[in-house]
């Protein structure tokens, strides 16, 4: 069975194909993406521009278009934090179905952090006991903890690296001052966070998922991409504290010169290693690893378990892709 999922963030559009079955592991078929940004489509009311409406729709539907040019038997829609943080969400969606056909759902943040841990417990498995998922997206951040295939505790909040960017950091260089405003900004949002994170226990181990922690992570000098997904990759706080300081020295073209780094997300990095040093040092986390699996696998995953229980009724709720409860 060929799957596609289609992920609409605050970055980037990724439609990924994956061959899977139940029991299986997912084999990456095809991708596609865009950086489209939606955030900056965002005017000052909270709403997505017609502009940006529009260059979405376009967007679904190349990708609808290639997900059957591919032969998918199915494709899973969601979207992220820019959807359900905009004020005129509900009516952008409608917009995207009426001219594409595709129902993207919108998923809350708990959700997003409840199903990426589904996805790292089955990458690691029972054997790595409880463990904490960090995960930083473009809108948001969220970390889940627990000891079973769904975590105790999800959490999100609206620290993603593009958010942070675009309010803190205003020319390629962060000024001291915007950097100073940026991490008392983390902090104070993260507090109340990381407390109900903590309530639950010490986690056995620490994983980072995203874009932003692997480019965090290379840049802090794990294994390349070309290694493969089996090498481990950890991320020290020690080293991240320490190339941290040293992009706030930088210009965002420099950032982009680093290993792991695209030119797209640059600018953001910043913003993301303040991000994920805070959450570490106030959680008391010395090291997480890399896990190359996230939320469009947990989707898939989620997927599969539901063929696999009741396979008629999956075929009859296509659209319920992360579930009542998650």
């Amino acid at each position: 069975m060929r799957l596609g999922v289609l992920d609409v963030g605050s970055n980037t559009v990724h439609l990924l194909l994956l061959d899977a079955y139940p029991g299986a592991q997912p084999v990456p078929y095809a991708s596609h993406k865009t950086d489209l940004r939606l955030v900056q489509y965002v005017d000052a009311a909270g709403n997505i521009s017609e502009r940006g409406r529009d260059v979405l729709t376009d967007f679904v539907t190349e990708a609808r278009d290639f997900a059957a040019d591919n032969d998918a038997d199915d494709l899973l829609a969601f979207a992220t934090s820019a959807i359900r943080e905009a004020g005129n969400g509900d009516a952008v969606l409608e917009h995207v179905k009426s001219r594409s056909g595709v129902n993207l759902i919108e998923i809350s943040g708990d959700q997003e952090a409840a199903v990426t841990f589904s996805a790292v417990r089955r990458w690691f498995g029972w054997s790595a006991g409880r463990i904490l998922d960090l995960d930083i997206g473009g809108g948001s951040f969220e970390m889940a903890i627990g000891d079973n295939g769904l975590p105790t505790a999800a959490v999100s909040v609206p620290l993603g690296a593009a958010r942070l960017t675009r309010r803190f950091i205003h020319g390629q260089a962060a000024l001291p001052s915007e950097t100073k405003r940026l991490r008392q900004h983390v902090n104070r949002l993260l507090t109340p966070a990381v407390e109900t994170v903590k309530a639950v226990g010490e986690p056995n181990l620490t994983v980072g998922t995203s874009k932003s922690f692997r480019s965090l992570a290379r840049i802090c000098g794990a294994a390349p991409k070309d290694q493969g997904p089996y090498v481990p990759r950890p991320m020290h706080l020690e080293d991240l504290r320490l190339w941290t300081r040293r992009m706030e020295a930088m210009t965002a073209d420099e950032r982009a010169e680093l290993p792991g780094v695209s030119e797209s997300r640059a600018a953001q990095m910043l913003a993301a290693g303040v991000v994920a040093e805070t959450a570490m040092t106030m959680l008391g986390v010395d090291t997480v690893q890399i896990c190359p699996w996230a939320l469009r696998e947990g989707v898939i995953l989620r997927r599969l378990d539901r063929l696999n229980v009741d396979p008629e009724a999956a075929r009859n709720r296509p659209a319920d892709i992360v579930g009542r409860n998650a």
